[in-house]
């Protein structure tokens, strides 16, 4: 599977306040950049993102050729949209899934899925389950390949056991804030199995800088010098380039509607950290030197 370098993250799509010609911009804006995979689910926008965004490939369907659609299911919201959910909770059953592909193909107004995710470890999940729908949609061509997100290694190792073709991403939490993935074995498995994980809210939620916590004080001043000895780039996209120096691929979620921002974390691949520039912000987020 071969995805683009970023992807873009559509869980605000409803905040954003497209009309559905301007959201037809604002998406071949993005493949002209070179953003190819859209990242959805189905619980974004209380079930509403996917069929917002769906409008605007039935406006213009040869975008659908140029792009790869991905959801996820797996989580279920007290929603109006969803009124038979009565308690936030998780479902990865056989049944849930297949009707959750269903209606991301519907809403979606495609044949078929790029990719498609299980959003979180169920603690009820059965893996046989799992792997037994994702058999079905894959012979059924609904969906092309699968994955997971925020799963623990040994839950990634869970799951594939029971599949005879590879899942192929890991979508976790990992930003110079977010360092866990880092050091648990996650990425490390990634780079194991030749998979690229995509790392959603890169830059933190915006934490980085605006908290006041000393951590971010430190990470601010750390990526503020390299930005000086970078020609002048700016604080976001030198804490992309971090992630994107990663051995293992990572593929950075830009959820953001404003095509400015979306061109500054396309134009921080061009920046190459060394080594040491690297470390420099790692001991930033630490508080401390590597053993």
């Amino acid at each position: 599977m071969n995805f683009s370098r970023f992807s873009l993250g559509l869980m605000r799509l409803n905040d954003w306040g497209f009309t559905t010609s301007q959201l037809i911009r604002f998406i071949e804006q993005n493949l002209e950049l070179g953003i190819t995979a859209m990242d959805h689910a189905d619980i974004y926008g209380s079930y509403t993102c996917e069929e917002n965004f769906g409008k605007a490939i039935a406006g213009k369907p040869l975008l659908r050729s140029r792009m790869q659609l991905v959801t996820k299911c797996g989580i279920k919201l007290v929603s109006e949209n969803r009124p038979a959910h009565t308690i936030h909770a998780y479902d990865t059953c056989m049944r849930h899934i297949l009707q959750s592909a269903e209606n991301s193909l519907k809403y979606l107004q495609t044949d078929y899925l790029d990719l498609l995710l299980i959003h979180r470890p169920d603690p009820l999940m059965n893996v046989d389950e799992i792997a037994e729908a994702f058999r079905q949609l894959k012979a059924e061509g609904k969906v092309l390949h699968v994955g997971v997100s925020n799963f623990s290694a040994s839950q990634f190792d869970l799951l594939q056991s029971r599949l005879d073709f590879p899942l192929v991403t890991n979508q976790v939490e990992v930003s110079v804030l977010k360092l866990d993935s880092i050091y648990d074995g996650v990425l490390d498995q990634c780079q194991q199995y030749r998979i690229k994980p995509m790392s959603w809210s890169p830059l933190a939620g915006g934490n980085l800088f605006h908290s006041s916590e000393a951590r971010a004080i430190r990470l601010r001043k750390a990526l503020d010098n390299i930005c000086k000895a970078t020609g002048g780039y700016s604080m976001d996209q030198i804490a992309l380039a971090w992630l994107l120096k990663h051995p293992s691929g990572i593929i950075p979620v830009i959820g953001s509607g404003n095509i400015d921002r979306i061109k500054k974390a396309v134009d921080s691949e061009k920046i190459i950290l060394t080594g040491d520039q690297w470390f420099s912000i790692l001991e930033a987020s630490t508080g401390v030197e590597v053993p």
